[in-house]
């Protein structure tokens, strides 16, 4: 009898806490949702215990919001299940026709896989530099001096349309908003400098590009001005794939050594020819300057004729876990539609967002989560048009723990707020999901997502970080 009085003893803290935290956290939802900044909002809040997996907290848990960033924690998790913590991206170098006399008579093959990290510069295995150097020495290994073919790129892999569905054109111009293809390059990025004027609202003038292919592919219109010391980045981008024309709008600050801003590439596997084109023939490689991708014979209602080819080498990515790493701790985009499109295309030999889509919402409606709850339209968030419940990311946090490769999706998540979490902003929507200790010792897994607040995004930041420090 003693005993059993002494475990209720024992368990009264424990329970009274449950119910301290639960009752802070409804009194501050509460007050979060009287401020003015989020009186027109929707807010979805969803707590529970990361051991046992028992509800703390919930508000308009399935309700369906757009979820930001916080989706890549979706595309993720599926990856690992779907494509395995060591997959890795492959990029074949191949010919056609024979070597005589040093002299390839055929077209030099380049057979995309859909490798978003072909020439990032994340990597010393993947640099720009290092890929051209590798694909040269693999030409000089098999004795191959001269091309009287052509370069090609073999990015049939993926489905036609490089962008999921949604998008917006204020973000497709700009580097977080590159489409991805069956062959990338540089993450599909490429930099442009300004020169900016003395006083505020002069015009700037383009002063350098890179790679230096943008600028011999495409025509700039300019309309961005300069704006005050300190202003940042309010530059945008707006172009679409395949089109010859960039419109640049907006203000960056005026600097002396002029300011940076990043667009997406409108062709990726064209820029990617014309790079290695312009690096063998500085290494004494002659080929012809007319390369050619499979997308560029569809645009131009040509057929692509791919005959029988030699492999004679591959260009390898990292490892999955690597490349999530970067995914969730730098949210890059890019990877996460790449994500997508490798699931559909190792399933189908086809790569289509719609298609890795609905692989993805089967795969977790096999694991308790309901189709309409994860209304998803790309791998990335980037759509203001995806709605996912804060339920549901939590389900797959919740599932993640339970995985062998948990240890590296943790340490992939940035930690924000002194909160391992993965965070999401687009126009008016912030979201916070992920794993967080209490000092009492208990530990929760959570999602916020409010849509539609007012006002300034940092200050909407600040006031959802109070809320979050009530877990710690």
């Amino acid at each position: 009898m003693k005993t059993v009085c002494l475990f209720i003893y024992l368990l009264i803290p424990i329970v009274g806490f449950s119910q301290d935290i639960t009752t802070s956290l409804a009194m501050n939802i509460k007050k979060l949702e009287n401020d003015e900044q989020f009186k027109n909002s929707i807010i979805s809040f969803y707590v529970v215990d990361s051991k046992t997996g028992k509800l703390i907290f919930e508000k308009n848990a399935s309700t369906g919001l757009a979820p930001a960033s916080c989706q890549k924690l979706i595309t993720s998790a599926s990856t690992f299940e779907l494509l395995g913590q060591s997959y890795r991206f492959k990029t074949l170098i191949a010919y056609s026709k024979d070597i005589k006399n040093s002299a390839l008579e055929g077209n030099l093959y380049f057979i995309g896989d859909g490798d978003p990290t072909l020439g990032s510069w994340r990597w010393a295995s993947t640099s720009e530099e290092a890929v051209l150097k590798k694909i040269n020495n693999s030409l000089q290994k098999n004795n191959i001096h001269s091309i009287a073919g052509e370069l090609v790129a073999d990015d049939r892999c993926f489905a036609f349309d490089p962008l999921p569905k949604g998008w917006i054109w204020e973000d497709i111009g700009n580097y977080y908003g590159a489409g991805v293809w069956g062959l990338n390059w540089r993450e599909n990025q490429y930099d442009v400098t300004f020169k900016t004027g003395n006083a505020e609202n002069d015009s700037t003038t383009i002063v350098a590009t890179k790679p230096d292919g943008i600028l011999k592919e495409y025509s700039f219109v300019n309309f961005i001005t300069s704006g005050a010391k300190g202003s940042g980045d309010n530059g945008f981008l707006y172009a679409a794939p395949f089109t010859k024309n960039i419109i640049a709008k907006g203000t960056v600050p005026i600097s002396a050594e002029g300011f940076t801003i990043s667009g997406s590439t409108p062709d990726p596997p064209k820029l990617f020819l014309q790079t290695v084109y312009d690096y063998l023939k500085n290494n004494g490689v002659m080929v012809s300057p007319n390369g050619w991708s499979y997308t560029e014979k569809l645009l131009n209602h040509e057929k692509a004729i791919m005959p029988n080819i030699k492999i004679i080498d591959s260009l390898v990515s990292p490892s999955f876990d690597s490349v999530n790493y970067w995914f969730l701790k730098k949210s890059v985009n890019l990877f996460g539609e790449a994500l997508v499109k490798t699931i559909a295309y190792k399933k189908y030999a086809s790569g289509s967002t719609d298609s890795g889509i609905n692989i993805i919402k089967e795969f977790w409606s096999k694991r308790g989560i309901n189709k309409q709850a994860l209304n998803i339209i790309d791998g990335s968030g980037l759509s203001p048009a995806n709605r996912v419940t804060a339920s549901a990311l939590v389900t797959v946090l919740q599932y993640a723990q339970k995985q062998s490769w948990y240890p590296v999706f943790y340490n992939a998540l940035p930690v924000i707020n002194n909160i391992t979490m993965k965070d999401g902003y687009i126009n008016g929507v912030r979201s916070y999901a992920g794993y967080v200790q209490s000092k009492s010792g208990a530990s929760y897994t959570f999602c916020f997502i409010v849509n539609n607040f007012d006002g300034s995004p940092s200050l909407a930041r600040e006031k959802i970080w109070k809320l979050l420090d009530l877990l710690k």
